[in-house]
């Protein structure tokens, strides 16, 4: 932990390209609440993202009747939680791997906490009476459009066979079936994965704990941390929360808060999504209505199909850029636009030409040694930060653990969190840009077709 400080500025707040697709398919949400004026509370959340409704979820569970503060920066699903591509995946999932699997032990401990976060978001999902386009146990599939891709599915396969998981290898005419493209030659289902609506789940959870008595401010960036005796006093632009503990739940700008400087890689990855495909369009294209594909190679592109609020709908996912200032220019988006445009006519050549709706960019928090930035790193502020670019399991995970910790509420994955190392301090700048997005080009070359 830090020496306590006095006063903790904010160096920058969240910056997100373009429109939050997910969020753009709902109605519009009411009016926010920013905080306004000055309060006191027993718990303070900062953060309205996976790890921060996790967090104040399980206070309420574990602290009913305390007066619980949350506090967000823009819009609840405006920000990286509405922005990634709502798969809740319960098995190994290592992006920096070939084939996504890591060490057996630990993918075997991983895949046990990654489904306690499901069951608990499943749980958050049925208290709060989402519908259930918001949280949907469908599984996902590793889509590979070459014999390189089929290869990473096959060792993939084996490591999963070790674990003694169930998955079942589709042929090229199985995923024809099931996308209605002939791009594929083979995909791997695994059952355990949850497709998210993730601005529908995200807001729905915000509203449930709304009603069970959080009181959640939008629109309500903190601007500095200052000590307060014991407590810790948050400010914003119109108010402030004093409160005694604080879970910081802001991924990345944890950094911006002045904790791990130096050690958080700052990763955009981009998204588009078409407009809502006719009837026409529909019966042509074929396969199922809602699908989600993770690429066979982890740089390649990750696709989704969905049919519920704002019609059949086409996402796609791919590219990834490691940008330290957490922002990133329209001219970027537009340039990636390209690509995307480029692999969704590859894969979708009956809908080639069909407009996108909204393109979009998304922050991801890595650290060089693949571990959180996690625990008591200032007197009464518990970080639950750096999902490693899973953030729906891990973050859900961070959120829980960091309550509990805050709450001293012992359990297993307040141990598992604090036994992780601290994220690795990153080489200099530029030293580490160049290799990031050298290495990261590379990758995606490699996928070849996979992008």
């Amino acid at each position: 932990m830090n020496a306590p400080a006095a006063t903790r500025r904010v160096r920058r707040l969240p910056v997100d390209p373009g429109p939050a697709g997910w969020n753009a398919l709902l109605d519009p949400p009411d009016p926010p609440t920013p905080l306004d004026g000055d309060r006191r509370a027993d718990w303070l959340v900062i953060g309205g993202g996976f790890a921060g409704l996790a967090a104040a979820r399980r206070l309420t569970q574990l602290r009913g009747g305390d007066r619980i503060v949350l506090l967000e920066a823009s819009r609840i699903g405006d920000g990286p939680a509405g922005r990634n591509s709502g798969f809740m995946i319960d098995l190994p999932h290592d992006l920096s791997s070939d084939d996504y699997g890591g060490g057996l032990p630990g993918d075997q401990a991983q895949t046990a906490s990654n489904r306690a976060a499901i069951a608990f978001a499943g749980a958050a999902a049925a208290d709060y009476d989402l519908p259930a386009e918001a949280f949907e146990r469908w599984g996902k599939v590793n889509a590979a459009a070459t014999e390189r891709g089929l290869a990473h599915n096959r060792r993939y396969a084996g490591h999963l066979a070790a674990m003694g998981e169930a998955h079942e290898v589709l042929d090229a005419q199985a995923m024809r079936a099931l996308t209605g493209t002939e791009y594929y030659v083979g995909g791997l289902y695994t059952p355990g994965t949850v497709l998210l609506q993730p601005a529908l789940f995200v807001r729905g959870v915000a509203a449930g704990l709304a009603r069970a008595g959080v009181a959640v401010f939008e629109q309500s960036p903190v601007l500095a941390l200052e000590r307060d005796g014991a407590a810790v006093r948050a400010r914003t632009p119109a108010g402030a929360v004093t409160a005694p503990r604080v879970v910081l739940a802001v991924n990345g700008h944890a950094e911006s808060f002045g904790f791990f400087a130096r050690r958080l890689m700052h990763v955009f990855t981009y998204a588009s999504m078409t407009r809502r495909l006719s009837a026409e369009e529909v019966a042509g294209l074929g396969g199922q209505a809602r699908w989600g594909a993770t690429p066979a190679d982890p740089m390649g592109t990750t696709v989704r199909r969905v049919s519920g609020r704002g019609g059949d709908r086409l996402v796609v996912r791919n590219r990834f850029t490691y940008d330290p200032g957490l922002e990133v220019s329209a001219g970027r988006l537009a340039a990636v636009a390209r690509t995307h445009d480029a692999s969704f006519a590859a894969r979708f050549p009956k809908l080639a030409g069909i407009a996108m709706d909204y393109r979009w960019g998304g922050r991801l928090c890595l650290s060089w040694n693949g571990v959180p930035a996690f625990g008591e790193v200032d007197t009464g502020v518990f970080a639950a930060c750096c999902q490693n670019g899973l953030g729906t399991t891990k973050g859900t995970l961070a959120g829980i653990a960091a309550a509990e910790l805050a709450a001293d509420a012992p359990s297993d994955l307040v141990t598992a969190h604090q036994a992780s190392p601290v994220p690795s301090r990153l080489p200099p700048e530029p030293l580490a840009w160049i290799g990031a997005n050298a290495t990261l080009r590379l990758r995606e070359w490699k996928a070849g077709r996979e992008l």
